[in-house]
């Protein structure tokens, strides 16, 4: 397709990564960001194979997995008998796949350093909230109903609480999430935990405790480790009212090796709130508007999966408007190559979030006695570890990727790896 002016709302990993494959593939990109200094919100994440393939097109491979920390298995536990209940290993799955936690902050460093390096001009201090689209072109308008630039297209990457869905004609379902998490990113010096798994404890479905090894930020730091807490956004309030040594007694009571990480806690303002919603875009587009990430579909956390459906989306737009003769017949492709990863994916969370984030005592039980007995029978080991990994649908080809080989990565305990053979399968970059 020829040139394009492109203006990309918001600087977090889905608009940093399509900002770069879009600048790459010789269009005219600017990313419009509404904090003064883009910075990563958020403690740590998780990243699939899906999005460390997305990464490694980008040729971001070594340098994120210099920061982040291998993880092999995701494990949970009941809080009060120890009996395991979660137990997913990625190589339960041919292929030598794996995950790898990161601080939000590696990723996007990694993403914006790259964005900088590049010459993409950032645009920072704008609250963008709507456009007006007129002769094939898009207007991005201010909250003052400014023109803060006009493109040829717009791309949405602005999160799940975008004002430029909410006000398109392409207005999102929403349905808030009642439970939501408080995260912290801390020191694991000291701290007994598994540095190959996500780990988790649970009470029912009412409690959910979680540590994540997330590695560093930057190189040279010390690794540190994401903490949450699980727990009703309506009893937020009075969790706080009742003080944060109480807080942590209750956490102590359910698991004691999170005493190192409680001690560094000395006030509400070091733990993250984050809320959770069930939002989706259908289709992700309105004329020459295009949404990504969050913006077009979100899901509750359970499935680890947001950072890395955004890097998707991302790849997928840019394969889409390099394989297509126009901007309209680009998003419709666009939007085929997606729709079935992500609607399967906002199925499975549905699905399983009940299971640890709700009221129910039944469905709890369910997960323990019997769901965490199926979960050992073949062939379901393999089939839970491809839906962690986010593959149970091969996603690659149709954002014009090839999945990264992993059992030609030697990865080192210092990080080092050597350079990752993900390319796009249409045009390396």
């Amino acid at each position: 397709m020829k040139q394009i002016d492109i203006g990309v709302v918001g600087a977090g990993p889905a608009g940093l990564a399509v900002a770069l494959f879009l600048s790459r593939a010789g269009h005219r990109v600017e990313i419009l960001e509404r904090f003064e200094t883009p910075a990563p919100v958020g403690s740590g994440l998780l990243m699939q194979p899906t999005g460390l393939t997305v990464l490694a097109a980008l040729g971001l491979f070594d340098t994120i997995h210099a920061l982040g920390n291998r993880i092999d298995r995701l494990h949970g536990a009941d809080a009060v008998s120890g009996r395991t209940v979660l137990d997913v290993r990625y190589d339960a799955a041919p292929g030598g796949r794996y995950g790898l936690a990161v601080q939000r902050a590696a990723l996007f460093n990694a993403l914006h350093d790259a964005a900088v390096a590049d010459g993409i001009p950032i645009r920072t201090g704008l609250n963008l909230a709507s456009t007006v689209q007129h002769g094939g072109r898009a207007e991005l308008r201010d909250q003052a109903a400014r023109v803060v630039g006009d493109y040829g297209l717009v791309i949405d990457a602005s999160g799940a609480r975008s004002l430029l869905a909410a006000g398109s004609e392409r207005a999102p379902r929403i349905r808030d999430l009642a439970y939501g998490a408080f995260w912290a990113t801390l020191d694991g010096a000291g701290a007994r935990y598994d540095p190959t798994a996500l780990s988790q404890r649970y009470d029912k479905a009412k409690v959910m405790i979680g540590l994540l090894p997330a590695g560093r930020a930057s190189p040279g730091d010390r690794d540190r480790v994401a903490f949450f807490w699980s727990l009703k956004i309506a009893d937020v309030e009075a969790v706080k009212a009742a003080g944060l040594s109480r807080w942590k007694s209750v956490i102590r009571t359910y698991w004691p090796d999170c005493e190192p990480f409680l001690d560094q806690i000395g006030d509400w303002e070091q733990l993250t709130l984050a809320r959770y919603a069930h939002r989706t875009v259908l289709p992700p587009y309105s004329g020459n508007l295009v949404f990504i990430g969050d913006s077009a579909h979100s899901t509750s956390p359970q499935l680890g999966q947001g950072a890395n459906m955004a890097l998707l989306d991302a790849a997928a737009l840019s394969h889409a408007l390099e394989m297509s003769g126009d901007i309209p017949s680009a998003l419709a492709a666009y939007a085929r190559a997606r729709r079935n990863h992500v609607r399967l994916f906002q199925l499975l969370s549905l699905a399983f979030t009940p299971f640890y984030q709700s009221d129910s005592t039944a469905i709890a039980w369910i997960r323990d006695r019997l769901v965490s007995t199926i979960a050992k029978v073949p062939p379901m080991p393999g089939l839970l570890a491809a839906i962690v990994a986010g593959t149970v649908i091969e996603p690659f080809k149709s954002a014009g990727l090839t999945e990264h080989d992993w059992l030609s990565t030697s990865y080192q305990a210092d990080g080092a790896v050597p350079e990752s053979g993900a390319v796009r399968s249409s045009a390396q970059i």
